[in-house]
């Protein structure tokens, strides 16, 4: 419904009055239909169609006809007022009005006199639903008096001089046109000099002699009594000085004589208008005409100008050569000052004409008719602008709006009738008068208030025909009154037409984008409204395209030859069509040379002029098709080369024997382009459920056209054909005529179907849907059901929708159901399904495996059992079982490490697993646990089990120092993983002799609890091989090597050989070692050379380290050579002290590459390759000594005050027993034998183990690629964690964070952070 708007009688404010306009406006009232049957039968206020003008001048010698037609439902009936009051035409014998009609008829041509009948009248047509009024008609007949008598003297005039001759017309109604013509009935011929004036007037700048002559007559024509009256003939008599001085010589004295002037030139002067200005008003719409004409000699030129503006463009002429200024159309815009200026060469003369430009009232919105239903709310809108602005005045029926009968729906708002909440008693007819001294307006608008049921008037059962793929366009055509709504069908029974495939438009047409062939059908339209219902069916058609499926080809023929263009078409059978040809857009030529045939254009004997475009046109009643080829025609034929290509695509494919489930295609073979056709490819297309998706079909042999298909229910199918040569294959076929099988019963039954639950309460069953055509048929459906295994129950089913799964809810934990999905649609079931076995829900397992045992096989396996879980306490899917184990400590070392469980997973019903990678003689716990679809169950108590001893790992390191003419200090690491308890260590070892043979081998053991020892009464300069491994009470662990040279004598004693029973006689053993002698079997070694090698560089500006490595017999003495690269100086030579394998070299050169060789002097003297290193450029010291800033010297104090503190603080614990980070870092660091430790990393027990994992700090030393590590060295480099990225003071020491080395397992070893030096972390912050 519309909104209702409630009127109060007292008035409403300009706001609110605003505010209702403002909703008024919103408000559409309802649209009537041109439609004449309509027209008749509905009921409508009279409305005045047509009438005579306002001002109606008239023939007084004809008859006077006032028109007033109106139309209404029931007829009108006519009345009249004269000079407002009422006209009885029944009592005056000379007026009659027309049957049927207003018009009166007032005869004149009988003895009536027209000036009887002058008047104001008005026509008033009336029926029961209102009253329309014409405007006020003012009648006047046609005057044309003659002209009075009068004298009219000869105009004698001097030449040069200006002339105006008047007309003075008589006055005349309406006002007579004016023109100038001589005795014979010619037009006096106007020039610039000579022209007629606005006024009738004949206006002469400057007479010539020419101009003289005694028949200038004016001529008034009065077009409403077709009559022409002629004013008497005017004289002109012009004469010139010489004449002139003849005549008068002999009464004229000499002095006159010779005072007579010559004809003189003249500056303008204006002979209309008059002075310098005048004023001119002209109504809005009007044509403003001005004038001016200007006497002068020469003749002046005339020229407009409007003053502070343009003259408006394109509504701007000039008339009666350039002396008269035409503006069409005025308006407001165009009022101002005109100014005309006329000059000639000696001067000039102007005139300003104000011009106002008034209006009588326009239309801005005239009020429009209102047809209203019962109860809705509707306005009446009249506005109209003028100048000045006019008054609006409201009447009702033909009577002012004021003393009409109220009407309580209706209230006047200045131009505006606002109507609420209407009844059919409110219709009436309204007038809007809107006057100004001008003019006025009347308008009428009636106010309709009917109540009708529904109409269609659409044709019933209306035939279209539309060609697929284009639209459709379903006329519903109705009224209603209130508007009715408009739905569509499809069918006899269908459903309302919803979706983006339709538009419905407001006028109740149903438009379908894009027709189909299956959007063929009737279609139904129903228009309803609260009256009632009505109904009207329309069908459609949906008809194929005409196609040329041939057509015509460019062609190159010999002159005098014969040429054929084909044109085959494919249209729809129920088509009718018609073939036209065309030569170059135009009719064949009428010649018999050019034969039309049916599905051909046939050119005999071709010649030249046969050359041009050949169009084929065909046309159906529904659309046409064309095609277009070229000929051209030479001398002699081309010789053409044999192209092999893929073939062209099939065409004309066509379906017959359309069964249930199969169909015939044939089709016609396209160009096989001089390569045979192998084979053709059969594609079928779903239009219902996969459109624009081909899927291959079959394929059929080269010779074969036609192929019978098998299809399945409800799929609305397309074919096309594709060629196959030995090219390649061809494009695809034009698709053929769709075919939509009936639909059918599903033949399958959805597959994978699955039953598992995802919670412990429910059973989750899927499915994998059927495909689009597996359907079948519309409205795919699946029917689920279940029941519980081994239970006597019914089965529970449900339809559900075109889904893949359903979710069973309140199900118990984890039991076997019986599960089946069935398809079905529209016209049935599918066969009865497969039953498969599915689950509901899993839940975690409830108990944890018992009678856990573990047998240990050896040191590093062991083998674990357990009984199984009862099934029912599984809750679900039994997946296997996991054992977690651990490592607590070693036992040998008593030490507490990060636990880290390892789990082995064993699938199925097992009740025993292998436990592979345990570590020798260590403490172990497991538990087992039981695992299902959900996750793991509780897990066992845990088990605790021992590793015994294993063989121990090699000594972490082996170093020999302190080489001697008789004797060698050896230094080792314990094993990184002892597995067991130490007993002892086994050093054996043996000389090398000059043919690089192995001597005797030597035996000692020695004691766990050493870790150093020195062995003497060695041969002097001889290289030593030793072998080196640990013992637990298994056997004895892998052996590392190392060799080793004692010194040359320098006295230069010969070198003993190498002999058996060289004994030892003096060790620092605590106990005496024991001693093997090996027979002194020789074995050949690889020669080991003094070398010099891997020599590094790290400069800074003025200095630079220079380091090496040295493989040979020890005390050897260095020295390091230097010079600038590429320079021809001398080496410079630096002797190393002592046997260190670094060197500083200080002052450098900033910015300079230099050159560096390390060598050894003596017996053995060698030198390493060189090296090139560059310092760095000089730079100022971004560095600033803090040693000697006062807040670094504060900072030290108050680190160390901390310190102090802190050793206080731990001193304190220590003496109650407490434990404490520092303790525990000391303890990380004191004997292992003596410190409970972690059994994988020698931490202490109860030691944080968060960076177990870490890398490496920065500072810790990559392990070399030698076999055995170094020691800690006051003179290695290595073991400060040098590298190439070591930094060094200029004296040499080394300023990288300081790292002490520590022997650690691999992947398990705590690194121990070292505060960093206070001076190198502030360098690194700078």
């Amino acid at each position: 419904m519309q909104p209702k708007i409630m009127m109060k009688k007292k008035s409403v404010s300009a706001s609110k009055a605003s505010l209702v306009l403002f909703l008024c406006q919103m408000i559409s009232a309802l649209d009537v239909p041109l439609d004449s049957k309509l027209l008749e039968e509905l009921s409508q206020p009279p409305t005045i169609t047509q009438q005579s003008p306002k001002d109606y001048i008239v023939d007084p010698r004809e008859n006077i006809v006032i028109q007033c037609e109106a139309k209404g439902k029931p007829p009108p009936s006519f009345s009249w007022t004269r000079n407002g009051t009422h006209f009885d035409i029944d009592k005056d014998a000379q007026v009659t009005m027309k049957p049927n009609s207003g018009t009166l008829v007032i005869n004149i041509m009988n003895g009536g006199k027209a000036e009887a009948y002058e008047g104001v009248y008005q026509c008033t047509a009336r029926n029961e639903r209102g009253a329309a009024i014409s405007n006020n008609i003012v009648i006047r007949p046609s005057r044309s008096p003659l002209w009075t008598k009068e004298r009219l003297e000869p105009n004698h005039v001097r030449e040069g001089d200006s002339l105006v001759l008047h007309c003075r017309p008589p006055v005349g109604l309406p006002p007579p046109i004016i023109f100038w013509m001589d005795n014979a009935f010619q037009r006096l011929p106007q020039s610039e000099r000579v022209s007629q004036g606005l006024n009738g007037d004949l206006y002469f700048s400057n007479v010539q002699p020419e101009d003289t002559r005694e028949d200038y007559i004016c001529y008034a024509r009065f077009n409403h009594t077709q009559t022409i009256q002629q004013k008497q003939p005017i004289s002109v008599k012009v004469f010139s000085m010489d004449s002139l001085n003849d005549t008068i010589a002999a009464n004229l004295s000499d002095t006159d004589i010779y005072g007579a002037k010559p004809v003189t030139e003249r500056q303008p002067v204006l002979l209309t208008p008059t002075g310098s200005t005048s004023t001119k008003v002209e109504l809005r719409g009007n044509v403003l005409l001005l004038e001016c004409i200007a006497a002068g000699l020469p003749t002046p030129v005339i020229r407009w100008i409007k003053e502070g503006g343009e003259l408006p463009a394109n509504r701007t002429f000039f008339e009666n050569f350039k002396k008269t200024l035409k503006i069409i159309d005025v308006s407001e815009a165009d009022s101002g000052n005109y100014k005309c200026i006329a000059r000639n060469i000696l001067g000039s003369a102007h005139h300003v004409i104000s011009v106002t430009v008034k209006a009588a009232p326009y239309w801005i919105t005239a009020p429009r008719n209102l047809v209203l239903s019962p109860g809705e709310d509707g306005t009446l809108i009249c506005r109209a602008n003028g100048n000045p602005k006019p008054n609006i005045s409201w009447l009702a029926n033909g009577v002012p709006i004021a003393i009409a009968p109220e009407d309580p729906s209706r209230k006047v708002d200045g131009d505006t009738i606002i109507f609420s909440h209407v009844q059919e008693r409110s219709s009436a007819v309204y007038q809007c008068n809107a006057s100004n001294e001008y003019g006025y307006l009347l308008a009428n608008a009636f106010v309709n208030v009917l109540a009708e049921p529904p109409r269609i008037l659409t044709t019933t059962n209306k035939l279209y025909q539309v060609i697929a793929d284009s639209p459709a366009l379903l006329d519903c055509a109705y009224f209603g009154s209130p508007k009715p709504e408009i739905e569509w069908f499809k069918g006899v029974k269908g459903s309302i037409l919803r979706g983006n495939e339709y538009i419905f438009h407001d006028n109740g047409t149903l438009e379908i984008p894009v027709a189909q062939k299956d959007s063929t059908g009737t279609y139904t339209c129903v228009a309803r409204n609260e009256l009632g219902k009505i109904q009207n069916e329309v069908h459609l058609e949906v008809k194929d395209p005409t196609m040329i499926i041939k057509q015509p080809e460019y062609k190159v023929i010999q002159r005098y030859g014969q040429v054929s263009f084909e044109c085959i078409i494919k249209h729809d059978s129920t088509l009718l069509p018609t073939v036209i040809w065309l030569k170059d857009n135009d009719a064949l030529p009428d010649d018999e040379r050019f034969l039309v045939g049916k599905d051909n254009l046939t050119i005999m004997n071709v010649t030249d002029k046969d050359d041009g475009t050949y169009t084929c046109i065909v046309n159906t009643t529904l659309d046409s098709v064309s095609a277009s080829a070229v000929l051209t025609v030479v001398a002699a034929p081309p010789t053409p080369a044999i192209i092999y290509a893929r073939p062209n695509p099939p065409f004309d494919l066509e379906l017959t024997g359309q069964l249930e489930r199969s169909v015939e295609l044939s089709w016609i073979p396209g160009d096989e382009n001089n390569s045979p056709i192998t084979n053709f490819v059969i594609e079928y297309e779903d239009g219902l459920h996969e459109p624009g998706v081909w899927h291959y079909q079959t394929e059929v042999p080269g010779t074969q056209t036609t192929v019978q298909l098998k299809l399945s229910p409800y799929v609305n199918y397309s074919f096309r054909v594709i060629a196959v040569n030995e090219i390649g294959r061809s494009q695809p076929s034009e698709p053929s005529e769709q075919y939509l099988t009936k639909s059918a019963n599903p033949d399958e039954n959805p597959s994978n179907v699955q039953g598992i639950g995802s919670e412990p309460d429910n059973l989750v069953i899927t499915w994998e849907s059927l495909k689009g055509f597996q359907s079948n048929g519309p409205g795919l459906q699946y029917k689920v059901s279940w029941r519980q295994k081994d239970v006597d129950d019914e089965w529970t089913s449900v339809i559900v929708a075109n889904v893949s799964k359903y979710i069973v809810s309140g199900t118990p934990t984890f039991v076997p159901y019986e599960i089946k999905v069935q398809a079905l649609n529209d016209l049935g079931y599918a066969p009865e399904p497969s039953e498969v076995i599915g689950h509901s829900g899993e839940d975690l397992p409830m108990v944890a495996p018992g009678n856990v045992q573990v047998h240990v096989i050896n040191s590093t396996l062991a083998k674990v059992h357990w009984d199984p879980v009862p099934l029912k306490t599984v809750r679900g899917h039994l997946q296997g079982y996991k054992v977690y184990y651990w490592k607590v400590q070693s036992l040998s070392r008593r030490s507490r490490r990060h636990v880290e469980k390892k789990i082995l997973t064993f699938r199925g019903n097992k009740t025993f697993g292998m436990l592979p990678g345990l570590e020798p003689y260590s403490s172990y716990k497991l538990n087992v646990r039981v695992v299902n679809g959900k996750g793991e169950g509780p897990a066992s108590p845990d088990k605790v089990f021992k590793t015994p001893e294993g063989v121990p790992s090699s000594p972490s390191f082996l170093k020999i120092t302190n080489p001697t003419l008789d004797s060698l200090t050896l230094e080792w690491g314990s094993p990184t993983h002892p597995n067991g308890i130490l007993i002892s260590y086994i050093l054996k070892f043996q000389p090398i002799n000059n043919t690089h043979e192995l001597g005797p081998l030597v035996e000692i053991r020695i004691p766990a609890n050493e870790s150093s020892m020195i062995l003497k009464n060695l041969n002097y300069s001889t290289r030593y091989k030793f072998y080196f491994n640990a013992q637990t009470s298994v056997g004895s662990g892998s052996q590392i090597t190392e060799e080793a040279v004692t010194i040359m004598d320098e006295a230069g004693i010969l070198r003993p050989a190498v002999g058996a029973g060289k004994g030892y006689s003096e060790t620092l053993f605590a106990t005496s070692p024991v001693m093997h002698t090996v027979r002194p079997t020789f074995y050949k070694v690889q020669p080991l050379y003094p070398r010099i090698r891997n020599v590094t560089t790290a400069a800074a500006e003025t200095y630079a380290n220079i380091s090496w490595e040295y493989e040979g017999p020890d005390h050897a003495n260095f020295y390091v050579e230097y010079g600038v690269a590429g320079s021809k100086e001398d080496w410079k030579k630096e002797i190393v002290n002592g046997s260190r394998s670094f060197f500083v070299l200080k002052g450098l050169t900033p910015g300079t590459a230099y050159k560096v060789r390390v060598g050894a002097e003596g017996l053995f003297g060698f030198r390493s390759s060189e090296d090139v290193f560059e310092t760095g450029p000089a730079m100022a010291s971004r560095q600033v000594d803090i040693a000697t800033q006062g807040w670094f010297i504060g900072l030290m104090c108050a680190v160390a005050l901390l310190i102090l503190i802190l050793l206080i603080v731990c001193f304190i614990r220590r003496n109650k027993g407490g434990k404490y980070p520092v303790k525990e870092k000391e303890d990380a660091h004191a004997d292992p034998e003596i410190q409970p430790m972690k059994e994988d990393d020698g931490t202490f027990g109860e030691y944080s183990d968060a960076e177990d994992h870490k890398p490496l700090k920065k500072g810790s030393r990559t392990p070399s690629d030698r076999t055995v590590k170094k020691e800690d060295s006051d003179d290695s480099l290595v073991d400060y964690g040098e590298g190439v990225n070591g930094q060094f003071n200029e004296d040499g020491s080394f300023i990288g964070q300081y790292s002490g080395k520590k022997e650690k397992e691999p992947a398990e070893g705590n690194e121990s952070s070292e505060a960093p030096s206070p001076v190198n972390a502030m360098n690194s912050f700078v």
